[in-house]
């Protein structure tokens, strides 16, 4: 069975693709929420996916709990088999606002041949450029803007982003499938933009403002319209609420009052102290 699989074949021209994926670089929800809210602003129809079998580990060693993850997602009703699910790997289009959106799951195995798909999909309708936001936890207060990092597939995409409040990443670790992306994009004469948002490294749960954040970056580049009202309030509540967790922990409050007076003067830098004292005092994430 062929993996990549078109439903329809429409020509655009000059398009922007966005993707997300779930995974590595979805951290509070920022890849998967802003492909959700894109996706929910504009009418989009399907255009293709790929074929996930060959893609992803089902089976992992490990309780029941650890391992879920991994699973098909199965439907039984009054002992009947409904539906069986493996993950999914979509393309949606709008011939209206020239755009293509992509999600999935970061696939485990053969990153060359997913990438080799998606960017196929890409040049087969006329994408010229496409736009990957992720996240990683940091040292950004849940108070304050999250902070922005741009990695480019060409030098001389620099000089559009001068606009925006973006840093460009420097970075020494493990890889997300966005990152061959990049390259395999640039050997295809595709432009791209990888951005990733910051988010607070003591909070675990879906973060709006970091969604905010991503598609004020993303947004002006792709001439559509969003319900801004209805994500700032998401964004007022998420920090509220927090706001009362915090409380439940003084001595966090208070270092979180240090992040937010380095975030003020902007020399927060790759400062190890807010993570070590998290370790000392048995915080993971509230």
């Amino acid at each position: 069975m062929e993996e990549l699989i078109f439903y329809e074949r429409p020509k655009l021209e000059n398009a922007s693709m966005v993707i997300g994926f779930t995974g590595w670089m979805d951290g509070g929800g920022v890849s998967s929420g802003t492909i959700s809210l894109l996706r929910d602003s504009i009418k989009t129809s399907p255009l293709a996916e790929i074929d996930s079998r060959n893609f992803y580990i089902l089976n992992f060693p490990g309780t029941m709990e650890e391992v879920a993850q991994f699973r098909p997602y199965v439907v039984l009703k009054d002992g009947l088999v409904k539906s069986f699910e493996y993950p999914v790997n979509e393309f949606l289009y709008s011939q209206e606002h020239n755009l293509v959106l992509f999600f999935g799951k970061e696939p485990n195995f053969r990153w060359e041949e997913f990438c080799n798909h998606l960017l196929t999909v890409a040049e087969e309708v006329g994408v010229k450029r496409i736009f990957f936001v992720g996240s990683f936890s940091g040292l950004t207060p849940h108070t304050r803007e999250p902070r922005l990092y741009c990695s480019l597939s060409h030098e001389r995409l620099k000089t559009e982003l001068a606009p925006y409040s973006v840093r460009f990443s420097d970075y020494e670790g493990p890889a997300s499938i966005a990152t061959l992306l990049l390259l395999r994009s640039r050997e295809r004469g595709l432009e791209m933009f990888s951005v990733a948002v910051e988010i607070p490294m003591y909070v675990r749960a879906t973060n709006p403002k970091g969604i905010r954040a991503a598609l004020r970056f993303i947004v002006p580049f792709l001439g559509i319209e969003v319900d801004w009202a209805e994500l700032d309030k998401l964004c007022e509540d998420f920090e509220r609420h927090v706001d009362e967790l915090v409380k439940q922990y003084p001595d966090l409050e208070q270092q979180i009052r240090k992040l937010e007076e380095n975030y003020d003067q902007e020399i927060l830098g790759d400062d190890q102290s807010f993570k070590d004292w998290l370790r000392r005092h048995g915080i993971d994430t509230i």
